[in-house]
């Protein structure tokens, strides 16, 4: 009689996955829990730089933003840029974007501070999809044109600062709270 239980508890909780995942709540659901896990400030930004002294930004390049007009990256030389790469249905992205958010709220006066956050999803209508309707602020873009050799990474989502010299000073792949006094000063102060 035990094994009739077991076999029923599993097959309820493989239903309720099977459920999440055919509706698309599990992203959703995942990146709200991940969120909270965020907002604890456990897991944040390692500022130790990454040793990319000699590896310049790659400044060739363009995306679309949401409204279907031309970003070229070129117009963000000799300005501390935030780059975020985030697709739709990825958990952690969901789960660190309100906290970029907040960030740039906290930075957006800033003259030579600019924020980018580039979708990655195949279809800008999913990018767009996502966004729609929520209330984070930041500007965001579609990589409708691919990424050049700066932004290829192995993993979403992925964050890196460039400072006004052109170098990368910061790249991490993964999520974190990066709304934090010391990440903000880390931007101020390049």
């Amino acid at each position: 009689m035990n094994w009739k239980k077991e076999i029923k508890s599993w097959g309820l909780i493989l239903s309720l996955f099977a459920f999440l995942y055919f509706t698309g709540l599990l992203p959703v659901i995942q990146g709200a829990i991940q969120s909270v896990l965020l907002s604890t400030g456990l897991i944040k930004p390692k500022l130790e730089l990454v040793d990319l002294s000699n590896q310049d930004f790659n400044y060739r390049g363009r995306f679309l933003d949401f409204e279907g007009n031309e970003i070229l990256l070129e117009s963000y030389r000799g300005k501390t840029l935030f780059i975020n790469l985030w697709a739709s249905w990825c958990g952690p992205c969901r789960a660190e974007m309100p906290h970029i958010s907040e960030l740039y709220k906290s930075l957006e006066n800033e003259p030579n501070i600019e924020f980018l956050l580039v979708g990655l999803d195949n279809d800008i209508e999913k990018s767009r999809n996502f966004l729609d309707g929520k209330s984070w602020t930041f500007p965001t873009a579609h990589a409708s044109f691919g990424l050049n050799s700066s932004l290829q990474s192995q993993s979403i989502p992925t964050t890196l600062v460039v400072s006004p010299e052109g170098k990368i000073v910061f790249y991490q792949e993964g999520m974190s709270n990066f709304n934090s006094a010391e990440f903000r000063n880390f931007l101020k102060n390049l």
